[in-house]
């Protein structure tokens, strides 16, 4: 067992471990701290090596393409098949208690085979962590079981008070009367964000791109009165057995009659031009706040990201709109990010 004392690792959607990376190291770096990201192409994961400073505040403020991010306090090689916990056990013991025990892997095709055998090291592990007092419901941090195979890994720790699903995974089934899948990047933005239940403080939505209908379905599902701006046509059950108004129009012409509390947008167009959008719909009072996506192109994704969001952010300023701006690559996205925008006063 080797201690790993200033080594933290983050998992992403395989494929994005070089922006991740450059994220980390520009995130870093704003803090004062310095290291530097180890990282294998579509390994779904990056280890940051911390040299000086410290990156903890990059736990409470997260990381766009990070979908989990969490210190490392021991790396575990060579575990006997016969006795796994027995050889993890005593760094288990040393940094306990924990609140909650997470198993987890990247999210690549050969990790994926290890959730049989880490369904059955659950039943095995946690009744014992019970029984030895090492899961307590007020601990303060959970625990990281990171399995590169059934034999190898990391343990890590994470503050209990962050929301933090296991392997920074959401998911989610979709509803058989869901108009698209797409309900379910909305349904996850929205837990992301906002957390469960009806976002407070939200009664009227206007969906920009809305057909066939998955973000206006969710709205509606929630009680929020939603108007869908498409030239497609809505799911008919949207128009029928939900609170959803349907106009054809174009969604970057159309304007509303009044403001409303929201403004959502999954168009398939240029990044930039869906960032002006949404700063016009915020900067003129159409709504008080947004969640989008940006679609982002096949290089120097974190970048671009990164671009757009300080664009936003500085014509908000220059409008004296003072905004909470969060901004995540979701498991249910794709070559996408997500952004909520909220401008109101806290």
């Amino acid at each position: 067992m080797a201690e790993q004392p200033h080594r933290y690792l983050a998992l992403c959607r395989p494929g994005f471990e070089s922006d991740l990376a450059a994220e980390l190291s520009d995130r870093a770096a704003d803090l004062g701290a310095a290291g530097y990201p180890q990282a294998q192409p579509d390994s779904g994961c990056v280890f940051w090596e911390n040299l000086q400073g410290d990156p903890a505040p990059i736990l409470e403020s997260g990381l766009i393409f990070a979908r989990t991010f969490y210190p490392l306090v021991a790396a575990f090689d060579d575990l006997p098949e016969r006795d796994r916990i027995g050889a993890l056990w005593p760094e288990l013991k040393r940094n306990g208690p924990y609140t909650e025990l997470y198993l987890e892997h990247a999210d690549t095709n050969d990790r994926r085979e290890l959730a049989g055998f880490l369904r059955g090291f659950r039943k095995a592990l946690e009744p014992r962590l019970r029984k030895e007092g090492l899961l307590r419901s007020h601990a303060g941090q959970r625990l990281h079981l990171y399995f590169d195979d059934s034999r190898h890994g990391h343990i890590g720790v994470s503050p209990a008070r962050l929301p933090l699903p296991e392997g920074g995974i959401q998911r989610l089934r979709l509803a058989p009367e869901a108009p698209s899948r797409s309900a379910l990047k909305l349904e996850e933005a929205m837990l992301r964000f906002l957390g469960r239940g009806r976002p407070e403080g939200l009664h009227t939505a206007v969906d920009l791109g809305a057909a066939p209908g998955g973000w206006s379905w969710q709205l509606a599902r929630l009680g929020i009165k939603v108007t869908g701006i498409d030239h497609g046509r809505l799911d008919t059950r949207l128009l029928e057995e939900y609170p959803v108004r349907h106009v054809s129009a174009d969604a970057f012409t159309w304007r509303p009659e009044r403001p409303v509390d929201l403004v959502v947008c999954d168009v398939v167009d240029k990044p930039a031009r869906t960032q002006s959008l949404m700063l016009k719909w915020l900067t003129q009072g159409w709504a008080r706040t947004a969640l989008f996506n940006l679609k982002l192109p096949m290089a120097r994704r974190y970048r671009e990201s990164r671009v757009l969001l300080e664009r936003l952010a500085e014509g908000l300023e220059k409008q004296g709109l003072a905004a909470r701006i969060n901004a995540a690559h979701l498991y249910y996205d794709r070559e996408e990010i997500t952004v909520w925008v909220d401008t109101r006063a806290p």
